[in-house]
């Protein structure tokens, strides 16, 4: 009998021991999103000759590619895109309208994470008065909180502050971001009253005054550079208040009150970031818990690098060979820290961006720059001129018209005229493919894909009266440099990798979108998909 009993607990206790084991092996120690600010999908191959092994080509081989990933919604611009990778959704839900957006309830002009009520914490300045108070739904972060009882810990890590507070969500242990003022990282009081001590050792390191005391020479000989424009053109921009637009840049010349503003735009910004989540990792002992943890990564860099210089610069190719490097450093580090095949990794962009339009006429190809301050100007001027009403347009931003409720209202006018009116004079400029009320995109004749995007990005409490579709190749901007925010291509083609836990190598061409991201993380980590959520699970991950 007491043989028997013995047998028993042995037994039981192999059986549990195991359960344990197999259950731990059920999730990933550590999920990691990376978004890269406006890599375009074709980056992952046109600079690909001169990748390593071991970052871009090291997800592309070991992990799964999604070659046809897609944006579903306008205006393609930073705070939507990570705020729609993590919570699945889209403008029309999840409340993040544009960058900006005109406030009707305020009658003021709204940044995307303002929150007046919180203070900044590690710097004196006042850009840490940021929170995620403006997001309506909750992230795939959140929800992981959520299930396993706010054990499992979340941190976002970003440049921007807006590329870090929107992806870790409303829960989030911590969000950080980059003070160009003091050259710091800071939080807000939502998340904490005082730094940690590992963050306030880094920032008294003052990292980027030494990585400003140097040049930003090219990684790799010239000649290897096979897919860049001559450096020095009439296209880019200039570089921080020096002349030249080409190598080398003399980082050390930049006035010290400019420098940490500056060093956002250069690729060492990117480095920069990656240390610092290690740092994350190391001291915050993401990985080392019994239920997944979050890290939201998102590199900025190359997005003020694109604006300037543009998809075909010398300067965004040496940034991608650069952030190669860096990719690579970090899988290094997570297969050392966490363990490999027990981290998984997705990798996307918020948005991508148009060629630099005098580059495109210099190759007979269409494109140009409008001054979006005289295109208010006529139509204001149009509509006093026809019903006596001054600055009708409050606002333009995201491509679309906030009107003048109230005046429209005290003039008497017939508002419908008044609307026609604007919309007749939108039609004039030679730019302009369409123009509609906003209210009625769901009747408006628009093609396939443009028709679901428009339906997706509409906000009825953020959203303009009056939205204007603009030839493909044109924005609203500076004569120098480029930008993005449109719905065609070149703007919403990104690129989608998963690689790591239960990761298989493939890759497809079927068509998914930016949306079916958090979803996906959901199914795998078996939580519930994120409040207003609106993306698919992707079946290729999770089988």
């Amino acid at each position: 009998m007491v043989k028997n009993i013995l047998l028993f607990i042995v037994c039981f206790n192999f059986f549990f021991k195991n359960a344990n084991a197999q259950n731990a092996e059920d999730n990933p120690k550590l999920v990691v999103g990376i978004v890269i600010d406006q890599m375009r999908w074709d980056y992952l191959y046109r600079f690909g000759n001169n990748y390593s092994n071991d970052g871009f080509k090291r997800m592309l081989n070991s992990g799964y590619s999604f070659e046809n990933t897609y944006i579903p919604y306008l205006p393609t611009y930073t705070a939507v895109g990570h705020t729609s990778v993590y919570t699945g959704s889209v403008p029309a839900i999840h409340g993040i309208a544009g960058n900006n957006w005109y406030e009707r309830s305020i009658s003021k002009k709204v940044y995307c994470t303002d929150d007046s009520t919180v203070t900044t914490v590690g710097s004196n300045t006042s850009q840490g008065k940021m929170s995620p108070v403006n997001m309506w739904v909750t992230t795939v972060s959140d929800e992981l909180r959520l299930s396993t009882n706010f054990k499992s810990k979340v941190i976002g890590v970003s440049i921007k502050d807006r590329g870090s507070i929107l992806p870790a969500g409303h829960s989030a242990n911590a969000a950080y971001w980059y003070d160009d003022k003091e050259g710091k990282w800071i939080s807000s009081s939502y998340y904490m009253n005082e730094l940690p001590a590992w963050v306030k050792k880094i920032n008294n390191a003052d990292e980027v005054a030494q990585y400003m005391s140097k040049d930003w020479n090219l990684l790799l000989d010239k000649q290897k550079y096979l897919q860049s424009d001559n450096d020095a053109n009439d296209f880019e921009g200039t570089y921080h208040g020096q002349k030249n637009n080409s190598f080398p840049y003399d980082l050390n010349a930049i006035e010290k009150k400019e420098k940490y503003a500056a060093f956002k735009t250069t690729p060492f910004a990117a480095t920069y970031t990656f240390n610092f989540a290690e740092a994350a990792i190391e001291n915050e002992k993401l990985g080392q818990n019994t239920v997944p943890d979050f890290l939201a990564v998102s590199i900025s860099s190359t997005d003020y690098i694109g604006h300037r210089n543009g998809p075909n610069s010398l300067e965004i190719e040496d940034a991608y060979l650069r952030l190669d490097r860096d990719i690579a450093h970090f899988l290094q580090f997570l297969d050392a820290k966490i363990g490999k095949e027990k981290y998984l990794i997705f990798l996307t962009a918020d948005h991508a961006v148009n060629h630099i339009p005098a580059y495109l006429n210099a190759h007979k190809l269409p494109g140009a720059v409008f001054d979006n301050k005289s295109f208010v100007n006529q139509i204001n001027d149009a509509v006093e001129a026809a019903f006596g009403i001054k600055k009708i347009i409050l606002n333009s931003d995201n491509y679309q018209l906030y009107l003048d409720r109230k005046a429209i209202s005290h003039s008497g006018k017939d508002a419908n005229l008044v609307k026609e009116k604007i919309m007749e004079e939108v039609r004039k400029f030679p730019f302009v493919t369409d123009v509609f009320e906003t209210q009625k995109i769901l009747v408006t004749t628009i093609p396939e894909p443009l028709h679901t995007r428009l339906i997706n990005g509409y906000n009825a409490l953020r959203s303009g009266d009056i939205h204007y579709i603009i030839k493909p190749g044109y924005f609203s901007g500076s004569s120098k440099g480029t930008t993005h925010g449109m719905w065609n291509p070149y703007d919403s083609h990104i690129p989608l990798i998963w690689y790591g836990w239960h990761i298989k190598p493939g890759a497809t061409h079927k068509e998914v979108y930016m949306t079916d991201i958090a979803p996906t993380v959901a199914a795998l980590l078996k939580i519930q998909m994120p409040s207003g959520c609106v993306g698919k699970v992707l079946q290729e991950i999770v089988n």
